[in-house]
C-alpha cells in the first residue's frame, strides 16, 4: 500500500473516535469514520421510510449516498446528507442500533467498501471502524484493536448523553451495548474481531492521552512518523 494507513477497530464506546481524531490532527492525515457511513445509511433509510428488512433498498441507499464530512468547531465533524445537517441525528442511540442492523448486511458493506478505500490519500489515513484492519485495509501499516469493558463504555456513553441534555439509564445503556457487541461479533459479514497482526489496547480506566501516546509510539517504531 503506497499510502500509510493506521486502522483502528473495536467495539462502540472504546474511545476510537477520540483516538482517531487526535491521531489525524497530530499527524495531519485524513480520517475515515466508517461507523458514520453506516449511521448515515441508516438515517437515510429511516428518512425514506424504508423497511430495514428490505436489503435491496438499503443497498441502493448506500450506493447513492450524497454525504459530506465537514470540519467544525472544537474538533468536531459535521455530517451533511443531501444538503441537510444530520450530525446530531446520527449520534442517537436509535440511529446507532439501526446502523448496527444495516452493518450486519454483507451487500450493504460491499456497497460501502470502495467508497472507504478511496479515502486512503496522501499523506496518510487514520481509519476508525470495526473491520478496518481485517477487511477494508488488510495491508494497513499499523492495526490497533481498541477495547474496553462494557461497563466502562456504558458510563462513557451516559456521560456523553447527559452532556447533551439527554436522559439515559446506565442499565439500559449497558444492555444496548452488550446487544450491539453480540450482533457485531456474531454477524456473518465482517464480524468484529482483532486482525491477526493487530495490537490490542485496553482503554478501561486509561486516560485518552495515554492511549494516544501508546499508538504514536508504535507508529514511530514502524517509522510511519518522525
Amino acid at each position: 500500500m503506497n499510502v500509510p494507513v493506521i486502522a483502528v477497530d473495536g467495539p462502540g464506546g472504546a474511545g476510537k473516535g477520540t483516538l482517531c481524531f487526535s491521531l489525524a490532527t497530530q499527524l495531519r492525515w485524513h480520517m475515515l469514520d466508517s461507523g458514520a457511513l453506516y449511521r448515515v445509511t441508516a438515517q437515510a433509510a429511516s428518512d425514506a421510510g424504508l423497511d430495514f428488512a428490505d436489503e435491496g433498498a438499503l443497498v441502493s441507499i448506500a450506493e447513492g449516498l450524497d454525504v459530506e464530512f465537514l470540519p467544525a468547531a472544537e474538533g468536531l465533524t459535521r455530517v451533511v446528507l443531501a444538503g441537510r445537517d444530520i450530525t446530531d441525528a446520527i449520534r442517537t442511540e436509535t440511529c446507532g442500533n439501526k446502523a448496527s442492523q444495516v452493518a450486519a448486511m454483507e451487500s450493504v458493506r460491499a456497497a460501502l467498501l470502495d467508497r472507504q478505500r478511496r479515502m486512503a490519500r496522501a499523506p496518510g489515513l487514520v481509519a476508525d471502524g470495526r473491520d478496518m484492519g481485517t477487511v477494508v485495509f488488510p495491508e494497513a501499516s499499523l492495526k490497533i484493536f481498541l477495547t474496553a469493558s462494557a461497563e466502562a463504555r456504558a458510563k462513557r456513553r451516559q456521560a456523553q448523553l447527559l452532556a447533551r441534555g439527554e436522559s439515559a439509564t446506565l442499565a439500559r445503556l449497558l444492555e444496548t451495548i452488550e446487544e450491539r457487541d453480540a450482533r457485531d461479533r456474531n454477524r456473518a459479514a465482517s464480524p468484529l474481531m482483532p486482525a491477526a497482526d493487530a495490537i490490542v489496547v485496553d482503554s478501561t480506566g486509561v486516560p485518552a492521552q495515554e492511549v494516544l501516546d501508546t499508538v504514536l509510539s508504535e507508529a514511530r517504531n514502524r517509522q510511519l512518523i518522525g
